[in-house]
């Protein structure tokens, strides 16, 4: 059921009916699209990929999923990578 997936995910975002200095409160429930039940990552975003579509891709939701993992869990493996990819360039230069 492809077609029921971006109202999925619009129950997991709640936003109050008060503002205050314009602004609104938005909570965002995404623990279960990120760890499974035995604290192992999820394989969410892996589903959401193998599926193409662009629309669900660039869901609030799913984005906010993804550049949280890019941003506390990806990114410095991706770097200590490439670090070690450029230590090891620079040693076969010289």
């Amino acid at each position: 059921a492809p077609a029921l997936m971006p109202v999925m995910l619009d129950g997991l975002i709640w936003r109050s009916r008060v503002t205050e200095n314009g602004q609104r409160r938005v909570n965002y429930y995404i623990k279960h699209l990120l760890v499974d039940a035995h604290g192992d990552f999820n394989k969410t975003i892996e589903w959401i990929t193998d599926n193409q579509d662009p629309k669900l891709v660039c869901h609030p939701i799913v984005s906010m999923v993804t550049d949280w993992i890019w941003g506390k869990v990806a990114f410095r493996t991706f770097l200590y990578g490439k670090a070690w990819f450029l230590f090891t360039l620079i040693i076969f230069i010289c």
